[in-house]
C-alpha cells in the first residue's frame, strides 16, 4: 500500500509517496513545470488511479488534464476540457476544484470554476457539461468575485441521494436535491458584515465547507468572518468560533472516520492573513465545534505565512493524516490527526492545493 500526496503549486505539479504509514515521504516532481495547478484529484475509483489537474497554461490558459500513470504522461481533450456554450457569454477563468463523484457513479466528476459555475464529467474527467440550473439561477448575477475571483470552490456529492452541495466565494453555500437541476440558497446563521444586510439570503464569502463523517446534514464552514456549523444541511448554520485564536482562515477538514471531528488553520483577520502572532497551528474539535484545541507540534513559529482553501486535507485512514502547504512553499503531514506534523517539502512555489489518497 502507497499513500500518495499530490501538491499543486502557482509552477507545477509534485507528487509524495509514503511506504511506511506516512513517516516519511519521497518527493518527485515538477509534473507540469511552470503551469499553475490550482486544483488535483486522485480518483481512485478507477482500475488504475487517475490524476485529474486543473492547469492554468500562460499561453493556451484553463483546462484540464489528466495521468493514467501517475504522472508520467498526460492528456487533454483537443477542443479543451471545459468550454462555455457560446450563449453563456462567458470565458473560462481558472478551475478551482476536481471532485470525483461517490463509488457507484465511477465515471462522474465535478469541476468548480471561475467564474462562479459547475461542471459535470461523465467521462472521468476528460470533457464537462455547464450544469445550468446553477448557471442560469436568477442569483448570479449578484455574485461577486472575492479577493482571490469568483468562484465555485467546494462541491460536496451526498453519498446516499442526489444531492449536492456547493459553496462558491462570492455568494454563499447552494444546494441542489434533484442531481444539480434546482438550487436554492442555504445560508441563513453565515454572517457577511459587509453586505448592507449582514444576513443576507446569498451573498456570502464562504472560504470551504467540509462534511462530517457521521451525518451528511452536518457541514462545517470557514466563512471570511467566522466558522460555522448546520446539522441539517445548510438550512440553517450555527457559530462555532468560540474558542478559536480567531475566526478568519482559509480551509476546513472533517475527518472521514470520526464523527465531529474537524479542523481549520485560523489566520487574523482579514486584510493581515498570518497566523496569530507568527505561530502556524491547527486547531481541531472533537465535539462538533463546540470546543477547539490546538495542535500541530512541528509546525514552525515565526511562520508568516497562510494556507489557502485547499492547501489543507485528510486523508482516510484512521487515525486520519492531515497535510498542510503554505504560501512559502513549505508541505506538512501528520499521521496522527494532527498532534505532530514532519516536514514533507520546502522551498516549492506557492502551495495551492494539496490531495492525499491510498493506492492499492
Amino acid at each position: 500500500m502507497t499513500d500518495l500526496l499530490a501538491i499543486g503549486t502557482r509552477k507545477g505539479l509534485w507528487l509524495a509517496r509514503s511506504d511506511d504509514a506516512r513517516r516519511t515521504w519521497t518527493l518527485e516532481g515538477p509534473h507540469l513545470l511552470a503551469q499553475e495547478v490550482a486544483a488535483v484529484s486522485i480518483d481512485t475509483r478507477r482500475p488504475a488511479p487517475r490524476l485529474l489537474a486543473g492547469v492554468q497554461y500562460g499561453h493556451w490558459g484553463p483546462t484540464v488534464t489528466w495521468s493514467d500513470d501517475l504522472g508520467s504522461s498526460w492528456h487533454e481533450t483537443d477542443s479543451g476540457a471545459i468550454r462555455f456554450p457560446e450563449d453563456a457569454g462567458a470565458a473560462l477563468g481558472r478551475v478551482w476544484q476536481l471532485q470525483p463523484d461517490i463509488a457507484g457513479r465511477p465515471d462522474v466528476v465535478w469541476a468548480g470554476c471561475e467564474p462562479q459555475s459547475l461542471w459535470r464529467s461523465t467521462d472521468g474527467g476528460c470533457s464537462f457539461t455547464l450544469v445550468r440550473g446553477l448557471w442560469d439561477h436568477p442569483h448570479r448575477p449578484d455574485w461577486a468575485p472575492g479577493a482571490g475571483g469568483g468562484a465555485v470552490h467546494t462541491v460536496l456529492p451526498d453519498p446516499d441521494t442526489d444531492r449536492v452541495t456547493v459553496a462558491m466565494s462570492t455568494g454563499g453555500v447552494y444546494v441542489s436535491d434533484d442531481g444539480a437541476t434546482g438550487w436554492a440558497p442555504r445560508n441563513r446563521g453565515i454572517s457577511a458584515v459587509f453586505m448592507p444586510e449582514p444576513a443576507p439570503e446569498y451573498g456570502q464569502c464562504v472560504h470551504k465547507v467540509a462534511v462530517d463523517a457521521g451525518d451528511p446534514h452536518r457541514m462545517y464552514a470557514q466563512n471570511h468572518f467566522g466558522v460555522f456549523r448546520t446539522d441539517d444541511g445548510g438550512g440553517s448554520w450555527t457559530s462555532i468560533a468560540e474558542g478559536l485564536p480567531a475566526d478568519f482562515g482559509f480551509p476546513v477538514a472533517a475527518s472521514t472516520s470520526t464523527p465531529g471531528t474537524a479542523w481549520v488553520v485560523p489566520l487574523v483577520a482579514d486584510m493581515q492573513r498570518v497566523p496569530p502572532d507568527g505561530r502556524l497551528r491547527v486547531h481541531r474539535t472533537r465535539d462538533a465545534g463546540r470546543s477547539w484545541n490546538e495542535v500541530g507540534a512541528g509546525l514552525p513559529d515565526g511562520a508568516w505565512t497562510a494556507v489557502l482553501r485547499d492547501a489543507f486535507c485528510t486523508d482516510d485512514h484512521d487515525p486520519a493524516g492531515l497535510y498542510v502547504g503554505t504560501r512559502d512553499g513549505c508541505v506538512y503531514a501528520s499521521a496522527d490527526e494532527g498532534d505532530t506534523f514532519t516536514l514533507v517539502a520546502r522551498h516549492l512555489p506557492d502551495v495551492l492545493v494539496v490531495r492525499a489518497a491510498r493506492l492499492p
